[in-house]
């Protein structure tokens, strides 16, 4: 019997496909023109010891002008999916470009990039075959988060690197417009915690140093995720300013939590407002179950050194997204995605619509044996946080087939503008990016 993680639709397809004209339910927005690209776990020998840790695959559909193109799914050929290479060389130094790519899929400065926080990017083509390793033009000597953050007023990529066997375990790094790697910056921290996301604001940068720790006993084991709960690790918030890289960072203290995910930071006078998805502990004797996470909002007071704590909904959801134009700046809006089997009382999946300034809240359920992933936030027109469309995957139970859903972000409860039917199951995973054309 195979673990949850490789069963259902967390289990891996088995094989690449390329298919044209795609079936339309409704009708797609004519002004989107582009990719929809969708990272995730996908073991190419159906095998792996953690859902986090299987090989990545991109699957992306084509769309243009009202029309679905075509669907592709590409393995991310790293040196872990070719050679077998397992993160470290003969003389004990870190290989970077070891690794399995299966998080995020971004693109900066015309680079289309599969992430994943342990190694390199790896670059692929607009078809989603593999180029190789990127690292900036040998400039980057850490692995990269899969959560960097691109500033809308300055194109700048904020993003870190964390290490887990010698300091300095964390490293802040900057890169231009173009992609010149401009910035990077150690940070001191007390233990290798697991860092996997952060925040970023017009003038700020926040770190979450968070008690999930890394394990060597666990490591060596082969036990899954080599990180354990720590009651000993203080919770806590970095915040550096922007106007000052190599300055010292304010650590404010926070209750004991785990955050995966942030889904927006903003400037205020004299403080910085987070919103979080927020889990009350992590991996305290394993790392098979992940409990579930709630929307909060911390208060970061710059003056007094407090963070007020508030809990906004207590519907468990995950992968947070807003429209990207208006990352580190206050965006009124904010999508996350319940997993229907994730919920206390069970239930359909659904896409929850957060007005952050209000606190109303729009959900558009997908019925029962329906479930959808990420949701990502697709422009309508040039005006940031206005008009625009969410669109996910959404697996199907009684198919056992999975579409790709389009919404209108600004009447969630309405039924879908598009469906558009794919020629395969797309299996549960991480994180991903509406590329257009323009």
């Amino acid at each position: 019997m195979s673990p949850p993680h490789l069963a259902g639709n967390y289990a891996p397809v088995p094989n690449e496909m390329t298919a044209q004209d795609l079936s339309v339910t409704g009708r797609i927005p004519a002004e989107l023109s582009g990719w929809y690209l969708r990272n995730g776990p996908n073991p190419h020998d159906a095998a792996s010891s953690h859902w986090f840790l299987g090989d990545g695959m991109v699957h992306g559909v084509r769309l243009e002008r009202g029309r679905a193109v075509s669907y592709r799914n590409r393995w991310v050929r790293t040196t872990t999916f070719t050679d077998g290479a397992r993160g470290y060389q003969s003389d004990g130094t870190r290989d970077l470009t070891a690794g399995v790519a299966n998080t995020h899929v971004v693109r900066h400065a015309g680079h289309t990039l599969a992430l994943v926080e342990s190694s390199y990017p790896y670059e692929l083509t607009a078809e989603l075959d593999t180029i190789g390793p990127y690292d900036f033009d040998g400039a980057l000597r850490t692995a990269m988060t899969a959560h960097p953050k691109t500033c809308p007023r300055t194109g700048e990529l904020h993003f870190f690197g964390y290490d887990v066997v010698q300091p300095p375990f964390l490293t802040y790094h900057r890169a231009d417009a173009a992609g010149e790697l401009l910035l990077s910056r150690p940070i001191d921290v007390p233990a290798a915690t697991m860092h996997h996301d952060f925040a970023l604001t017009a003038d700020h940068v926040v770190f979450m140093d968070l008690p999930v720790v890394f394990d060597l006993e666990v490591a060596m084991s082969g036990g899954g995720m080599p990180f354990r709960w720590s009651d000993d690790h203080q919770a806590r918030l970095g915040v550096l300013r922007r106007d000052d890289p190599h300055g010292a960072i304010a650590w404010f203290p926070i209750a004991p939590c785990y955050v995966f995910h942030s889904l927006n930071a903003y400037d205020e006078p004299g403080r910085i407002i987070l919103h979080v998805m927020r889990y009350p502990d992590l991996w305290r004797t394993g790392s098979d179950i992940i409990p579930g996470a709630t929307l909060w909002r911390w208060t970061i007071d710059l003056t007094t050194g407090a963070v007020r704590e508030d809990q906004l909904d207590d519907r468990f959801a995950e992968f947070p997204r807003i429209d990207d134009r208006l990352t580190g700046l206050d965006s009124r809006f904010g999508h996350a995605t319940v997993s229907g089997d994730s919920q206390p009382n069970g239930g359909g999946g659904a896409l929850v619509r957060y007005d952050l300034h209000t606190g109303g809240r729009t959900t558009h359920d997908f019925g029962a044996g329906r479930v959808p992933a990420e949701a990502v936030f697709a422009p309508a027109n040039e005006n940031p946080g206005g008009e625009g469309y969410l669109m996910t995957y959404v697996y199907d139970a009684a198919s056992d087939g999975s579409d790709l859903v389009i919404l209108d972000a600004t009447d969630l409860a309405a039924k879908p503008l598009a469906t558009v039917h794919l020629p395969r199951r797309v299996p549960f995973g991480f994180h991903g990016s509406w590329l257009p054309d323009h």
